[in-house]
């Protein structure tokens, strides 16, 4: 802590939520390499690591979120920080989703069985709720000004629209983000990481102000959960049922026929190149 006593109190406490969050990365790396390495039961292995990566996603979007909130007359500071993570978290969780409709999307798309989605749906939902605990047991160590436990067990609503466009921004948010994740997969790794932590930061831009623009269930239920037990009706609607309905029916029918079809004209294109041979 030395290095910081020269700062201002509010860049230490920055400095030191940024060294937090670096912390949780690296610990989680760890933790993911010892668990590739002792864990050869599949079952098993996919429920670590879903429970590693969305860990790490809802601890680091926590400390993201009451930075934002210290700074709320700098919000290029904090979209930036959402592009720096977006980017760390794109390269360290890879082989994860950390996401429940990027786990339907797989089962959807026949590239994962009923039963490893439902063991990493599991995951997902115990790591949000012990990410969201285990902020708070680390806010209350009082590490900076603002780190204070009773702010993890306020409900901050972050829905500041009515309920129909509150569905529509979320629902439009991870479709676009998902559509994206198959669009991208042909372009090289280290472009891709880049153009999705982009798109990533303009949704928030974009659907933050209105929703929080979370379009993740499961971080959704650790970032806000006690507002799921104050207005369970409206935030079960937003973030879980009619959200990901939507995403499902939206997915189905429009972007799975596009998609089936340009996979059947690259086949037919390719078998072309080789009878021209």
């Amino acid at each position: 802590m030395s290095p910081l006593l020269g700062l201002r109190p509010e860049l230490q406490d920055t400095c030191t939520s940024l060294g937090l969050m670096l912390s949780v990365v690296l610990l989680i790396g760890l933790a993911r390499v010892v668990a590739r390495q002792q864990l050869h039961r599949p079952v098993a292995h996919a429920f670590v690591l879903e429970f590693l990566a969305t860990f790490q996603l809802c601890c680091c979007t926590h400390e993201l979120q009451l930075l934002s909130e210290q700074h709320p007359a700098h919000p290029t500071w904090t979209l930036t920080l959402v592009y720096f993570f977006s980017l760390v978290h794109g390269l360290t969780l890879v082989g994860t989703s950390s996401n429940p409709c990027g786990v339907m999307m797989q089962m959807m798309l026949g590239g994962m069985s009923p039963e490893t989605g439902a063991v990493r749906l599991l995951a997902q939902l115990v790591s949000a709720l012990c990410g969201r605990y285990c902020t708070s047991a680390l806010w209350n160590l009082g590490l900076t000004q603002y780190h204070v436990s009773e702010r993890s067990f306020a409900c901050k609503n972050p829905i500041q629209v009515d309920l129909f466009k509150a569905v529509i921004t979320e629902a439009v948010c991870s479709f676009l983000f998902h559509s994206a994740l198959l669009h991208f997969q042909e372009v090289r790794t280290k472009l891709r990481i880049h153009l999705l932590a982009a798109l990533i930061t303009f949704l928030v831009y974009a659907g933050g102000s209105l929703t929080g623009a979370v379009f993740n269930p499961a971080l959704a239920l650790s970032l806000h959960f006690m507002c799921f037990d104050e207005a369970f009706p409206q935030f079960f609607i937003v973030y879980w049922l009619l959200h990901s309905c939507y995403f499902i029916l939206l997915f189905c029918f429009l972007f799975l026929p596009w998609l089936h079809n340009n996979h059947t004209i690259n086949k037919r294109n390719k078998y072309c190149y080789k009878d021209s041979d």
